[in-house]
This record gives C-alpha cells, structure tokens and sequence, in this order.
C-alpha cells in the first residue's frame, strides 16, 4: 500500500527483536556494574535484553515516576524489567524467568506486572515473597504464581504491550509499584508475585518522604474514584464500586430526577445572578 512519499508502517508491523528492556534509575556506578555483571552471567545480552538506564550519577535529576516512565515509553522489548541497581541476578536465570512468564500467560493472560514480594489482593495479612535479601536468605513464602495488590520496586517485570505508565503528579522514590498496579487494575489487568528468586542488597524502610508520597498517592486516587455522575455526548454514567448502587443510579427514572434538579439549580443560580 502506498501512500505517495510518505513512510508509513503499519502498527502491527512494528515488531521488537528483544525480549526484554532492562531499565535502571543509576545514582552508583560501581552498584550499576554488579547488576550489569549478574545479567549477563544470568543468560541477559544484547541478543535477547536492551539496556536502559537513568543517569542519576551527579544528582537526583529524574524521580522513580519520571524517570522510569521515560523507560517505559522507550522500551522496545516485549516485557521491561524494571529493577534496582543494588539488585543481582545472583540465583535464578533468564531461562527460568521466561519460564514463568510462559505460566503466567497459562494461568493469567490478563497479568500485568510481575514481581518478588507483595500482599494478597483479598487478605491484606498474606505476604508472598521470593528473595534474598539483608536478614532474608532464600525466603520462599508461597504458593506461586500469587495474584497481589502491588509488588515491591526492586524488581517489576511489566508487560509492555498495555502501554503501562506512572502517575506524573506523585513523585520521588516510593510507591510507584502501588500506583502503576493501581494503573493496571483500574484496566482490568492484574499483578502477580512468581517465584524468581533474585539477591537485593537492601531493604526498604519508610521514612518522612515515603508518607509525604503515599498522601500524594492517596488524594490522587481518592479524586479519581470519587462517586460522580459523567455526561457524555450520548448518555449520562453514574460511576462507584458498588455494583447495586450502579444499576439503580443509571435507571432511566434517576436520570430524570438528577436532570430535572440539576435544571432546577441551573434556574435558581441564573436568577440569582440576574438579581
């Protein structure tokens, strides 16, 4: 098909020849050079993974929401890692972790983003972890694959095909698992820990700017569910999350009654304006 001089590609005719886009915020090189060190020796190489990485070196010039989202909107690759640079590949290898990917798509197709540790989506005292870490060895709290409400950062493989990006009004260093779960769910995809088992040499611990982010996170999402009627060209919508509430509010008959007081308040306003 042509289109005189102009290079057009059809969209589905863009195909990565990656399997992965590993993607890093860097403010240690020598920490960058371990995790490159414990990739390659993982099977990860510039046949099958492109590397990316945020150069935070001199200073904090991009946050995890900024920074990453440049990540995840460079990505070529099928699915992107986002990980830690203070992590290795220091157990398992890429072989096992497509492995897990090829289960996921079996048990999940709706899976989003993948991690190491995270609390039951419906019990919030149910922690599923695969790690190593400081105080950690081998820790294997299952059963695998878990479907969780968000994954800790240190390592995110997410799905690159749904186009996944971070919230650009929260901010700094914390939380972002939570809201690009949040993102995720919210399009009726899911995020689940599997048993990879990777090393991280920290852990994390909130402090000040972790709760100064989490009440960013909170009136966020507390705006963006709010209760509330939409009018669109077509129809009015009632939106909450409860299901009952939704099907009597989008009756024909309340729709009446909020259009005869909505014009109700519209009069009054508009004669008190004239007075």
């Amino acid at each position: 098909m042509e289109y005189d001089s102009l290079d057009v590609i059809e969209i589905d005719s863009i195909v990565s020849d990656k399997l992965f886009s590993m993607c890093t915020l860097v403010s240690n090189k020598d920490e960058y050079k371990l995790l490159l060190d414990s990739a390659k020796n993982a099977g990860f190489n510039n046949e099958n993974t492109e590397f990316m990485y945020i150069d935070n070196t001199l200073n904090n010039k991009y946050d995890a929401y900024d920074g990453l989202n440049q990540c995840l909107n460079k990505a070529n690759a099928k699915y992107v890692i986002l990980v830690h640079q203070d992590v290795e590949f220091k157990f398992d290898n890429i072989e096992v972790l497509i492995s897990k990917i090829k289960e996921m798509d079996e048990v999940d197709p709706k899976w989003a983003i993948l991690g190491n540790t995270g609390y039951d989506i419906n019990n919030i005292n149910t922690q599923y972890t695969r790690i190593t870490d400081p105080g950690q060895l081998d820790v294997h709290n299952g059963p695998f694959p878990a479907k969780v409400s968000c994954p800790d950062e240190n390592i995110m493989i997410v799905k690159n095909e749904l186009n996944l990006m971070f919230s650009k009004n929260i901010g700094h260093y914390h939380l972002y698992g939570a809201d690009l779960s949040m993102q995720a769910y919210i399009q009726g995809y899911n995020t689940y820990v599997i048993d990879f088992h990777i090393l991280h040499r920290s852990g994390g611990y909130p402090n000040k700017s972790f709760y100064d982010t989490k009440e960013k996170m909170i009136k966020q999402y507390q705006k963006a569910l709010e209760i509330k009627f939409f009018r669109t060209p077509c129809s009015p919508i009632f939106l909450s999350s409860f299901r009952i509430l939704n099907k009597i509010m989008n009756s024909k008959v309340v729709y009446s009654m909020k259009k005869r007081l909505d014009q109700l308040r519209f009069n009054k306003k508009s004669t008190m304006n004239e007075q």
